[in-house]
Parts: structure tokens; C-alpha cells; sequence
């Protein structure tokens, strides 16, 4: 890695020739597959916009023009090349660097970004500061095919080609979000890269055009009207939103895309270049299986590359969410399942091949998804939407008015991904959902102990007839780890684990995964002399009045979740006991008011005392 280690980046990009920009692209992916490698994180997503990254930082001065990446997890070679080379083996590890762009980590970090489809309204926002302002300053937003799908964008485009913001978007064209991008959009871009006849006219145009006496914005305007006159398929749609459209161009080629964001730079308003790319590029693997390395667990580098495989995992909470809803579809011909660019990654790969009349991906339009459910519901059928719970938070209030506000639509919100997720940090832990959704009228909140609670509460959610919401964490799902079988469900109604043997030392309430630490910190507890009853909570709405009055009968309650401490199932627990004036001393163990950095599960729980010891602690506290 010559070049990489022998130079200073960003500056030192210019004085670099093409060759030599060449040399650093493959010495940048060298660099991030080994850390991947390593460490795990978004390899292939990365790893294809490594000229795109040299080049824009080439051509434009990051510390004075802002660049936004859409998703961020495309920024491995940004993040190298502003001053981080050195501590990007520490990345996504606890105390290192983050896997997304973050404000607080680099001035060259313009914006904190882990969601899809906000680079552009953000990109638009910087900008009309800087117009505002009188600052001659550029604004750029690279956003992948998939993320340009979102709503959010196409609003913030509505906006910033009304308002003739300067602004230059960069669509990094890979026809994939996270699997393969899908709806009428990514049809529409497909139309425009199988037309070879317009790009090789393009080409020769611009041969053409070189020897034609025209400057600047006058040899740019006169290929576009010759572009114009070809149909150029793409022009209509972004020259309707009064976005100048330029490609589509490799965007691997380094000479190419430094000439034309040269061009780019000097142009004023609002300007779409967009890029064809590779996920994957650069390693065989990666490019074979974009889908599987797009978030990879750590591999062995030292293999050949055509017999990398990624480590399998143990049965998840998401496998069990994607069986089960399968063994119920084929029992039930009203049950669809919905969800938002995460087909994969929520469990539905399995359903969408098995049931494809009852199956809607709709790419990364979270609201939609929401409200579309609700529509089904209203129609007849049985919906479930498969969602992320940070990514929930964008449907929130779809959530309220499309369904809660119809009454009683029979829907289950399933939602994967609830509570700390691990390095990849504060923009994907599902630490909120609890407490945004508890202060709704009519929706019943569930949480699994295990993975064969979860099988039974989603049978159990789409025979109640009632809009609910269950919330499961990622990762393994324990099986057979309580010494007894699970109770009978029953609508707001808990079950007691263990007995204090009328001991009063207190009581540990537990929602969802807490249940299992919480059971065996007790049992730990009674080795000490020291004996606390245990509740699995199973509802956070609605509560277990019955259960919760046993509880504070022992004098002192413990509540243990995998949410916000705020607002969240303790604070139910707090508000039925003011309210019953039941004497009670209350703690309450749940995520701190604060956002949480990434590291493993294991290594937060023991920071927030959710491990066995933590809870022990907790229990014991005077």
C-alpha cells in the first residue's frame, strides 16, 4: 500500500495521476477487506464507490464544500481518506470509528447519516444556507439507487429543483438497496441503462463538442439539446423536476468521472450525475453475493476469494418470524406480509418465494408500508409488517392516523431489531419503539422471552383480531433455557417464573429479552440468601394489574427492558402504581437517556447492566 501510506489524503489527490488513482482504488479496497474481514460491517456497498469517492474528493475541497453519503454506509473510503486511515481498524469496535458517516467523529463528516433517503433534503437544507449566506459553496449527495426510491428524496428534489437550489446529487446506480431494488422507479433506471445506443451517442457527441468553439455552460447546454433530440430516456423525468441530468457514466472509470465533475463543478443549480457501478467491485466474492456481504459478520481474508463463505449463525428470532408466518400464510389464504427493502433481512425471503401473490416489498418507503397494511386490513385481509425498529420510527404517523385512528384493523406490526443491536450503533438500535408506541389508544404491545414465545405470539396476534405490535431482538433465539414450558397466552396477562418464597426481597419484572438474565440473576440471588419473585411481563399493554399488585406486595420492584428508560415499560409500571396508590419502591433498568455507540450486545449489556452481574447489582442496590 504504497500510495496509501505515502501520502496525505485529501490534499495529495491532486498531484496523483490517473494510473496512480488507480493504484489507490485497489489499495483502499485491499484495506477495507481486511478490516471487514476482521471486524464485520457493510462491505459491499462500500467497496463499489471507491473511484466515485476518489474522484469527488479530487475535484471538490470537502473542508469548505459539504458531501452527504445516502446510504452511509458507502463512506469505508471517505472515512480512509479524511484523516481516519490509521484508526480504521478500530471500525464499528467499541471506542473506534463508526460505520457511518457521524458529525462527531470528522469536520469532513457534514452529517450524521445511518437511514436512507436523507442526503438529498439534508444536501438541499446545506445549501440553501450557504445561498442564504452568500457562501460560494457546493453541496453533493451520493444516494444509491434504492435510497433515491424513498419519499423523503423525491420531496427534497420537488423542493431543491422548485427553489434552483445549487445542488449536485450523485444516483450511485447499482440496482440493489440491500437485496435488489425494486418498484416502478428501479424499472424506469433499468430502461435508461439498457439503452447502449444513447450512451454510445453521448460519447460521440462529446468527441464532437470538443472541437466545437463553445466554453462552460454553453457546450454543456448544446449536448443536452442534442442528447435531447435522441430521447435521451432519462432527461424527461429529472428535467421535470428541473434537475439537468447527466449519464449515465461508468463509475469506475477515473478519467471519466474527474473530467465530468469538473464540468459539474463549474455549473450552477440543481444537477443530477448518475453513475453505473458494481456492489461488490474489486472482490470477487462481494460482487458474486452483494446481498450476503452488504452487512458481512467477520471472514477469513486469507482464503481464496471463491471460497469465502460467511460463517452461519444459529436459529435467529428473525428465522423464527419468517417460519412461523410461513406455517400461518399456508393455513390462513388472508395473511400478506409486507415489508421495506429488507425481504432478506427481515426473514420473508422464504414467504415472498412460497407466497408471491401475498408479498410486498416496497423498497425503502417505511410509511407506505404502514399505510398500505392498513389499506389491506380494511380490505379483508390479514397484514404483517416485517420492519426494523429504527426504521419504524419513519411510519410513525402513519401508525397513528391510518391505522390506529380506523379502530380495531386487524394488523401486527412485527418488529425485528428491537433494543441494542450492536456496532453498528446509535442510528440502528431499536431503542425507541416501546415508548413511542405505548402512548397510542387501542394497539396491544408484546414481547417475546424467547423464541418459542415469539412463534406463539404472532398465532396468537393474528387470531386477536386487534392491531398489535410485537417487538424481538436481533440475533440467537433462545430455546429451552427456563427449566418449564411457556403458559398459555392470554390477552394482558403475564406469567410468575419464580416465587420470592414469601422472602420479600423483591420482585424483577421483565419485558422480552431481559427475561432470561433476569431469571438467572435470581436464581443466583437465591444462592446468597437473597430471593426475588420473577415476572415475564409478556405485555406492555395491556399491563398485568394482577400480576404487578403481586409484585409490590414484596415491597420493591425491579423492570428490566431493552428500550428507552424514558417512556418505556417501566414507566407503565410507574404510572400504574402512582395511580393505585400502591406503596412501592420502583427501579427501573432500561436503555439510559442517551444515545448508545456501537460495540457488541454483550459488551453494552455489561456497560448498562443488563448482563447477569448488572442485574445482580441492581437487585442489591440499598
Amino acid at each position: 500500500m504504497a500510495i496509501l501510506y505515502s501520502h496525505t489524503f485529501p490534499a495529495d489527490l491532486t498531484r496523483l495521476t490517473p494510473s496512480a488513482l488507480a493504484a489507490l482504488a485497489a489499495e483502499l479496497r485491499a484495506l477495507m477487506i481486511e478490516v471487514v474481514g476482521k471486524n464485520g460491517g457493510h462491505l459491499a456497498s462500500s467497496l463499489g464507490v471507491v473511484e466515485l469517492t476518489l474522484a469527488l474528493h479530487r475535484v471538490f475541497d470537502f473542508r469548505r464544500d459539504a458531501l452527504m453519503f445516502d446510504v452511509g454506509h458507502q463512506c469505508y473510503a471517505h472515512k480512509i481518506l479524511t484523516g481516519r486511515r490509521d484508526r480504521f481498524s478500530t471500525l464499528r469496535q467499541m471506542g473506534g470509528l463508526s460505520g457511518f458517516p457521524n458529525a462527531a467523529e470528522s469536520p469532513y463528516d457534514y452529517f450524521t447519516s445511518g437511514h436512507a433517503s436523507a442526503s438529498v433534503a439534508a444536501a438541499a437544507g446545506w445549501a440553501a444556507a450557504a445561498k442564504i449566506r452568500g457562501e460560494a459553496r457546493q453541496a453533493v449527495a451520493v444516494i444509491g439507487d434504492g435510497s433515491l426510491g424513498g419519499g423523503l428524496a423525491f420531496e427534497a428534489m420537488n423542493h431543491a429543483g422548485q427553489a434552483g437550489l445549487d445542488l449536485l446529487v450523485v444516483l450511485n446506480d447499482n440496482e440493489m438497496s440491500i437485496g435488489k431494488t425494486v418498484g416502478a422507479f428501479a424499472a424506469y433506471l433499468e430502461q435508461i441503462r439498457a439503452r447502449p445506443d444513447a450512451t454510445r451517442l453521448r460519447q460521440l457527441l462529446r468527441r464532437f463538442l470538443r472541437g466545437v468553439p463553445l466554453v462552460g455552460n454553453a457546450l454543456v447546454r448544446a449536448q443536452e439539446h442534442l442528447l435531447n433530440l435522441v430521447k435521451n430516456p432519462a432527461g424527461a423525468f429529472f428535467q421535470a423536476m428541473n434537475f439537468r441530468y447527466f449519464g449515465p457514466f461508468d463509475g469506475h472509470d477515473i478519467p471519466q468521472l474527474l473530467a465530468t465533475l469538473t464540468k459539474l463543478k463549474n455549473l450552477s443549480g440543481p444537477r443530477l450525475l448518475h453513475v453505473i457501478t458494481e456492489k461488490g467491485r474489486g472482490f470477487s466474492a462481494a460482487a458474486a453475493d452483494p446481498e450476503s456481504f452488504h452487512s458481512a459478520a467477520p471472514f477469513a481474508t486469507a482464503l481464496p476469494a471463491a471460497k469465502i463463505t460467511l460463517a452461519p449463525t444459529s436459529t435467529t428470532y428473525t428465522d423464527i418470524f419468517g417460519a412461523t408466518l410461513c406455517a400461518m400464510a399456508a393455513k390462513n389464504p388472508r395473511l400478506v406480509a409486507i415489508t421495506a427493502a429488507m425481504t432478506a433481512g427481515a426473514g420473508l425471503k422464504n414467504f415472498a418465494a412460497k407466497f408471491p401473490d401475498r408479498f410486498y416489498d416496497v423498497g425503502i418507503a417505511e410509511s407506505y408500508a404502514v399505510t398500505l397494511a392498513a389499506g389491506l386490513a380494511r380490505g379483508g385481509m390479514l397484514p404483517v409488517v416485517g420492519i426494523y425498529s429504527t426504521f419504524l420510527q419513519r411510519a410513525y404517523d402513519q401508525i397513528f392516523h391510518d391505522v390506529l385512528l380506523q379502530k380495531n384493523l386487524p394488523l401486527i406490526l412485527a418488529i425485528d431489531r428491537a433494543g441494542l443491536v450492536g456496532n453498528d450503533g446509535p442510528t440502528h438500535h431499536g431503542a425507541f419503539d416501546l415508548s413511542y408506541l405505548r402512548h397510542f389508544p387501542d394497539i396491544v404491545l408484546l414481547a417475546p422471552r424467547d423464541g418459542d414465545e415469539l412463534a406463539t405470539m404472532l398465532q396468537w396476534a393474528a387470531n386477536s383480531g386487534k392491531t398489535c405490535a410485537i417487538r424481538y431482538p436481533r440475533g440467537a433465539a433462545e430455546r429451552g433455557i427456563l427449566p418449564f414450558a411457556t403458559a398459555p397466552l392470554t390477552l394482558g396477562r403475564g406469567e410468575k417464573l419464580r416465587d420470592d418464597n414469601g422472602r420479600g426481597d423483591g420482585a424483577l419484572v421483565a419485558y422480552g429479552r431481559l427475561v432470561a438474565p433476569a431469571f438467572a440473576a435470581a436464581e443466583k440471588l437465591a444462592e446468597r440468601g437473597k430471593n426475588f419473585a420473577v415476572y415475564n411481563a409478556r405485555f406492555a399493554k395491556p399491563l398485568d394489574e394482577e400480576m404487578l399488585r403481586a409484585a409490590a406486595a414484596t415491597g420493591r420492584i425491579l423492570t428490566l427492558e431493552d428500550n428507552a428508560a424514558a417512556g418505556g415499560f417501566g414507566s407503565a409500571v410507574a404510572e400504574f402504581l402512582a395511580t393505585r396508590n400502591l406503596a412501592c419502591r420502583l427501579q427501573i433498568l432500561g436503555i439510559p437517556d442517551r444515545f448508545i455507540e456501537g460495540a457488541t450486545v454483550a459488551q453494552l449489556d455489561r456497560q448498562l447492566g443488563f448482563d447477569v452481574a448488572g442485574i445482580m447489582r441492581s437487585a442489591q442496590e440499598p
